[in-house]
């Protein structure tokens, strides 16, 4: 299917975050007392890692077909490449917010084809404004999570022929997303490698299913998702299924999003190191 551009927007982008943290440390007098403020602020106040108009990336609308239904996504890639690895990308709610566009747009610059599929284009896609946070909401759980599955599990074969694609296909989830990305993984659809943060682990009698190496990245204080860690790596070992498991100590859940008000700079920024060596190297570069 052919991606269309998207038009050129009709405000100014958010600043890339080293910008941003340069102006805000000017304001508080020093990097240090700037970095401590950041958790602090709105999360709709916090600077993309990436820029939205970063001239090093193209910037793509594109869609596919999943149960009969159109879905949109938001695809970046570096500029002047050929045949990229490919990425699809799931953010924790589940809908196109501007933290998954940003991950998809640190992904392009990494050297991947990522996608980060908007799962409420049924409703006409995600609400762009805070204000409309519990119209999403309402949106969502008339979505189901059963049809956001089929959805994220029809963009792999959907990258996998891309123009752009080599042909191998990867995801990262956070969240909900990332138990979705696991979900995909034991889904034969031809998923290369999968990676999960914080994601509520997949059933057991599910791992026998996986056909993909995962990357588990939990909190150590994310007590809810980590009281299933157990009999997910227990059946993981049973079956034989490659993975890694990376058990970050006093952060929480949501500590990868500089979104999230748990979020953790260092923590975050290790764990996405991982997660950029892990997926070149099971779809190569």
């Amino acid at each position: 299917m052919t991606a269309r551009s998207i038009p050129a927007p009709a405000i100014l982008a958010r600043p890339d975050r080293r910008r941003f943290l340069a102006r805000l440390a000017r304001l508080a007098g020093s990097a240090a007392t700037a970095a401590a403020l950041l958790p602090l602020l709105p999360a709709g106040t916090r600077a993309a890692m990436v820029a939205e108009d970063d001239d090093r990336l193209i910037i793509e609308k594109a869609s596919y077909q999943s149960e009969g239904i159109t879905i949109w996504g938001y695809l970046a890639r570096p500029k002047g490449a050929g045949r990229l690895p490919a990425a699809v990308v799931a953010h924790a709610n589940l809908t196109q917010t501007d933290f998954v566009k940003d991950a998809a747009r640190r992904l392009a610059l990494e050297g991947f084809l990522a996608l980060a599929p908007d799962p409420l284009s049924i409703f006409g896609g995600t609400p762009t404004t805070p204000a409309h946070e519990a119209i999403q909401n309402d949106m969502w759980r008339a979505q189901e999570t059963v049809h956001a599955l089929a959805y994220y599990k029809s963009a792999v074969p959907y990258l996998a022929a891309h123009a752009g694609s080599n042909g191998k296909v990867g995801m990262v989830g956070f969240g909900v997303g990332g138990g979705m990305a696991e979900q995909v993984a034991a889904g034969d659809v031809g998923l290369a490698a999968a990676v999960s943060y914080y994601g509520e682990a997949l059933w057991a009698g599910k791992v026998k299913d996986l056909t993909a190496p995962l990357l588990l990245h939990y909190a150590g204080l994310d007590a809810r998702i980590d009281a299933g860690i157990g009999a997910f790596t227990k059946a993981l070992v049973a079956d034989g299924k490659p993975y890694e498991l990376h058990m970050y100590a006093g952060v929480d859940h949501g500590f990868a999003e500089d979104t999230d008000d748990h979020y953790d700079a260092a923590t975050s920024d290790l764990a996405w190191s991982r997660t950029v060596a892990f997926l070149k190297r099971h779809l190569g570069e």
